[in-house]
């Protein structure tokens, strides 16, 4: 493995029920990543396809709109399954620009939505997916759970890859699966942008002893269509997500970020050296682990309502 690598994090927002012009701005950060001399980019959370802050999809307890109903549909189509153009396109900017891409998408599988993070190599290839083990508050409404199946820990030669996507990383059972995995370069695809995200990212990353890659969305309203209302406002230059981005050490430490109020681009020379150093006195799925007190079960059998034997 080597001893060192660049590493970048995307902080922007998607063009809101605008896939192509979302694919649009991946290619922009990609060709940025490249010119930083990145060898790994981390998207936010649903960039492509989008994370639809602030409004409700016509939905009250115990009832749904047609309007709801209507924009649903909008919000289905705007995403993307992982064998199809879209995914194809991604792939072929990860070989083009020679980096190793970890980005948030709203999945479609069937007629249901993922919330799902995509791992590109460098070469052009889909090396895996996570999709969102347990989607919050009212994002049940418009996402699916994944299941044990899909938490995937990347091999590269830059180190052992994973994905937490948003308050996944408030999972401390998904946290130690994945330490036992022995992810070294934790992704977090995100939308949460409270100043308190950044002590969870801190607290993640002494934990683990591992890098963590925090990148967040920066939404306006002007990134979303004319006929999209959100509770926080009209007006074209209303926040709807502010940021907070940051790129972390295995000690906690702060290499790059949090940027916040404006699109942009963190980037960070990791020495992953640093990452035995930090393991020295902690090793949470090693020699801090206690096995003979404590265990986790993990299922990763894939989770289908219908088996159909030959």
């Amino acid at each position: 493995m080597i001893e060192k690598v660049t590493v970048a994090v995307i902080q922007a927002g998607s063009a809101l029920f605008d896939t192509p012009r979302t694919l649009d701005k991946v290619e922009l950060y990609c060709r940025q990543a490249q010119k930083a001399g990145a060898r790994l980019a981390v998207f936010p959370e649903a960039f492509v396809g989008g994370y639809p802050k602030g409004i409700t999809f016509g939905t009250h307890v115990g009832s749904r709109s047609d309007e709801g109903r209507e924009q649903f549909r909008c919000y289905f189509e705007s995403a993307i399954q992982s064998s199809g153009p879209e995914s194809d396109r991604i792939a072929q900017m990860a070989a083009d620009y020679q980096v190793h891409l970890v980005i948030g998408v709203i999945e479609r599988a069937g007629a249901t939505l993922y919330c799902s993070a995509f791992f590109f190599s460098s070469e052009g290839k889909l090396l895996g997916k996570h999709r969102k083990l347990m989607p919050t508050a009212a994002e049940r409404l418009i996402w699916g759970q994944g299941d044990g199946s899909m938490m995937p820990a990347i091999t590269t030669d830059f180190g052992t890859l994973g994905a937490a996507i948003c308050w996944e990383n408030y999972m401390p059972l998904f946290r130690a699966a994945m330490y036992a995995k022995g992810v070294q370069l934790w992704c977090v695809p995100t939308v949460d942008d409270r100043l308190t995200w950044q002590s969870t990212m801190q607290h993640i990353a002494i934990e683990g002893r591992c890098f963590v890659l925090s990148a967040c969305q920066y939404l306006l309203r002007s990134d979303c269509p004319a006929g999209y209302q959100p509770v926080q406002g009209d007006a074209p230059d209303t926040q709807l997500i502010k940021g907070g981005s940051v790129i972390v050490n295995p000690l906690g430490q702060i290499l790059a970020g949090p940027l916040r109020d404006s699109e942009g681009l963190l980037t960070a020379e990791l020495d992953l050296g640093d990452i035995v150093r930090g393991k020295f006195d902690l090793d949470a799925a090693g020699h801090y682990s206690r096995p003979d007190v404590f265990s986790l079960s993990v299922n990763e059998r894939p989770n289908e309502s219908v088996k159909f034997d030959a």
